[in-house]
């Protein structure tokens, strides 16, 4: 059971391990402290925050957003901590309030490994305070405790730090402010009315290996009453003033949206009749290319359809709390228990709740038919490398002459918009290794499947994304090995192999994963020791300088330990010197390895063959439905494109 705490109060800590959930509302920055049997943080090295988010046994958010999951693991703490402090403080921008009165009360949650809450505090009485502390962690005889403290410091996070006994307080707090504010923009708020304005202001690159980019730099909503007459603050937790304050259309405005005048041939918007938003436009963003333009076009989609769902889920959960807390006060109600004055008071309650709840659903609505209309006219202008396989512009395929800035691994949605499905992108060269999961433990498709039909399917996920690759980079510039132990997936591996795409053929047994290996590894040693030596002139004539893919299947069947620890040497020193990894592997398989393995599962990306809903965008922690691309059932566009590949690379060595 839940211990609810009020301030000054304590509760013991069944588990050493803990999670420290945060809800805040709005974007707040979040920080650790270690402090000694005093309480004094002896330096900055001790105070874990966005621009030093790790310390033994600690990690905290990178960004200012407003929900963090602070991971606490007390036994890796170092021997001389025995206070740890979780501090909140608010961003210091002029668009994010001033002070904590302005905005709904924190709540800090502690969360066992298991996923069980042990203790919950929710940080009330804050008026002019800046920065807080919220709860501390502190070892009592051996045991460690929890203890609420809310203290706050109107002075922010100088004064905090400086009572937490650093001497350079206000040095670290300017550069913890400093590390947050070019992220707020990635802080998912209350979305407000989207004008021309708005939208055209904000631009900004995108990249990454994961679903995440700049976020919108929206405004924050304005304060709203709702049908009650009850005023309310303007914040996250109460986005439902939005839909009473703003009824008119929507613009397309996405983050990178043109913030100067577009290149003389990007394309114009079409006029919009009076009332109605403006007609999308494929390429409406900044960019000095049309592929650059719908590069970040596409992120633009992905952030807004992130914020306006975070918008609709906030609004959702106030309006559960609302109507929580009038039945209470109507339970509570002496009076309500006499005639039918309890029952009015819960049908009202019940009423107020529905109309929140629509409103919030209409608002999220207009935003979805927008993004859907936007999405009908962008997927067919995409490029080869951001389109899906039935897309009509492979039919036209052509070996490109430089590399593309992207490429598309597959497609993202969530639950409150499955059929609008926004392109996941990922930059090129990979900056990560992919690892496609063949294991069932994940999503419920997985569960269903036969074991050897979604190991099957896994590999054909690979040999897809490897085609991919291939049909992206110009001919020549990029090489593909295949490890197949076992000689398993012989029928997946066919159109690699027939198209003759392949330098050589899949390598077979513990003696060909052994020289694979080895020759890969070879190659990375000698450009690391190269690049590092200034004498790239130097490499052999016959090295083979075009990226390499190594695809792995059914690890770690034919693998030794010298194999293995020559793997993760690829996964991990691979990426930065053109040498990649596509691992198709069930992680249960490799379970007799331990912990020995986990840093390279987690240097990889993992994608599954099955939607499954494993990837969280890294501002509102949206656990986001992956779906891999699929070959048209009955198309020969795989082997049309391969063919084209391999044609080009033998004129080229002509």
């Amino acid at each position: 059971m839940t211990a609810e705490l009020v301030r000054g109060q304590n509760h013991p800590l069944p588990h050493t391990r803990l999670e420290i959930r945060v809800s805040a509302g709005r974007p707040v920055v979040a920080g650790v402290t270690l402090g000694d049997e005093e309480g004094r943080v002896p330096g900055t090295e001790w105070v874990a925050h966005p621009g030093q988010p790790e310390l033994p046994g600690i990690e905290v958010s990178r960004q200012a957003t407003a929900d963090h999951r602070l991971t606490v693991d007390l036994d890796a703490a170092p021997a001389a901590v025995h206070r740890v402090a979780v501090l909140l403080a608010l961003p210091l921008t002029p668009a994010t309030p001033v002070r904590f009165g302005a905005v709904a009360a924190p709540f800090v949650a502690v969360v066992g490994a298991d996923g069980t809450e042990i203790a919950s505090y929710t940080i009330t009485g804050l008026d002019s305070e800046s920065a807080v502390v919220a709860l501390e962690l502190y070892r009592r005889q051996g045991a460690w405790k929890v203890r609420a403290i809310g203290q706050g410091y109107a002075g922010g996070l100088t004064d905090l730090l400086t009572d937490q006994g650093l001497d350079r307080a206000g040095e670290l707090a300017a550069a913890i402010q400093e590390t947050v504010a070019p992220g707020l923009s990635r802080t998912v708020a209350t979305p407000s009315p989207r004008t021309t304005e708005v939208r055209r202001g904000a631009t900004a690159a995108a990249s990454g290996a994961q679903p995440q980019s700049t976020a919108a730099q929206g405004q924050a909503a304005p304060t709203g009453t709702p049908s009650d007459g009850t005023p309310q603050p303007q914040s996250q937790s109460q986005p439902q003033s939005e839909a009473q304050t703003h009824t008119g259309p929507i613009n397309y405005a996405h983050p990178r949206r043109q913030s100067a005048a577009p290149p003389p041939s990007a394309p114009a918007a079409a006029p919009a009749d009076p009332g109605r938003p403006p007609a999308p436009v494929a390429g409406d963003a900044t960019g000095w290319s049309m592929e650059e333009r719908l590069y970040n076009q596409v992120w633009g989609m992905f952030e807004d359809l992130a914020r306006t769902t975070a918008a609709y889920r906030s609004a959702v959960d106030f309006a559960e709390s609302r109507l929580d807390q009038e039945l209470d006060r109507a339970l509570s109600d002496p009076r309500s228990r006499i005639g039918g004055t309890g029952d009015a008071a819960r049908e009202e309650a019940r009423a107020k709740h529905d109309r929140l709840t629509e409103q919030a659903r209409e608002v999220l609505d207009r935003d979805l038919a927008q993004l859907a209309a936007e999405s009908e006219v962008v997927e067919p202008a995409l490029p080869p490398a951001f389109a899906r396989w039935d897309n009509p512009v492979w039919h036209g395929y052509r070996v490109p002459m430089e590399i593309p800035m992207a490429l598309r691994l597959g497609d993202l949605h969530l639950p409150e918009s499955p059929e609008l499905r926004i392109p996941m992108l990922i930059r090129l060269p990979l900056e990560r290794g992919l690892w496609v999961d063949s294991g069932r433990s994940g999503s419920e498709a997985a569960v269903l499947m036969d074991e050897a039909q979604l190991r099957a399917l896994a590999m054909d996920t690979a040999v897809a994304h490897a085609a991919r690759l291939l049909a992206v980079y110009p001919a020549g510039e990029f090489t593909v090995h295949v490890i197949d132990p076992a000689g398993a997936a012989a029928a997946s591996l066919a159109p690699l192999v027939r198209s003759g795409v392949l330098d050589e053929p899949p390598a077979a047994g513990a003696q060909g994963v052994s020289d694979v290996l080895a020759k890969l590894t070879q190659r990375v040693d000698l450009v690391q020791m190269a690049v590092r030596g200034g004498a790239s002139d130097a490499l052999p004539a016959d090295l083979d300088t075009a990226e390499q893919l190594l695809i792995v299947n059914d690890f770690p069947h034919g693998f030794d330990d010298r194999a293995v620890t020559q793997l993760r040497y690829i996964a991990d020193e691979g990426p930065a010197v053109g040498v990649h990894l596509l691992m198709v592997a069930d992680r249960e398989d490799a379970s007799a390895y331990g912990p020995v393995l986990d840093p390279l599962w987690r240097s990889l990306l993992r994608i599954t063959p099955v939607p499954d809903d494993h990837l969280a965008d890294p501002w509102v922690q949206h656990a986001w439905t992956y779906e891999p691309l699929r070959i048209p059932p009955g198309s020969d566009v795989l082997q049309q494109v391969l063919a084209q590949v391999a044609q080009a690379r033998r004129t080229r060595r002509r």
